[in-house]
C-alpha cells in the first residue's frame, strides 16, 4: 500500500495511507515535474522512503518504524551543493559546501524520513534534500519537503513497511 498525497491546494494538502488521513504542508511553490535545486517545489513521483533519522534527545526510544531507523547526531547533514561530489547524500559537519543541517534548534527535524528521490543515480541540481518530516506551526510551507504533525507522522511510521511508497501526483 502506498501514501498518497491528494486534495492539493498549493503548498497544503491530505496525505492518505489506508484509514489514516493527515493534513499536510508541501513546498512553498507547490508540485512541480521537474524539480530543481532551489525551486522550493516538492517533487511529483512515486518515492521509496529510504531511512528514518530522529533526535535521541527528543525520544528516548527509537520510533515504532519499520524502516531502517537511525539516532541523528549533531554533526549530521545532507549535502544541497549541485557541483559537489556528495550532492544530494549525507554528510558529517563540518563540511565544506552548502549543505542543510539535521539536527536544528527548531523541531523540524525531530523525525526525519528520507525520501529516495534524486538518489539513484543523484542527478546535479535535479533537488536534494527531500525529506518527510515534522511541520511547522499551522502547516507552513516547506522548502520542498512533505511535512506532517509529529504525532500523526508517528503514527504514520508505526504503520508503514519497508515496500511502502509516497505517491506525490504531477501538477
Amino acid at each position: 500500500m502506498d501514501i498518497e498525497i491528494t486534495d492539493i491546494d498549493g503548498s497544503r494538502a491530505r496525505l492518505r495511507f489506508g484509514d489514516l488521513v493527515f493534513d499536510c504542508a508541501l513546498g512553498k511553490t507547490g508540485i512541480r515535474t521537474t524539480k530543481r535545486e532551489g525551486d522550493q517545489a516538492t517533487p511529483a513521483g512515486r518515492f521509496p522512503l529510504r531511512q528514518l533519522y530522529y533526535r535521541p534527545d527528543k525520544f528516548h526510544t527509537a520510533p515504532v518504524c519499520a524502516l531502517p531507523t537511525q539516532e541523528m547526531e549533531m554533526l549530521d547533514g545532507w549535502c544541497d551543493a549541485p557541483e559537489h561530489e556528495r550532492y544530494n547524500q549525507h554528510v558529517r559537519l563540518p563540511f565544506g559546501a552548502s549543505h542543510e543541517k539535521l539536527w536544528r534548534e527548531d523541531d523540524v527535524y525531530n523525525l526525519v524520513v528520507m525520501l529516495g528521490y534524486n538518489d539513484d543515480p543523484v542527478v546535479s541540481g535535479a533537488g536534494s534534500c527531500i525529506f518527510m518530516h515534522v511541520a511547522r506551526e499551522n502547516y507552513a510551507p516547506t522548502e520542498g519537503c512533505v511535512a506532517l504533525a509529529q504525532d500523526d507522522l508517528l503514527s504514520l511510521l508505526a504503520t508503514i513497511d519497508t515496500s511502502t511508497e509516497i505517491v506525490i501526483p504531477a501538477p
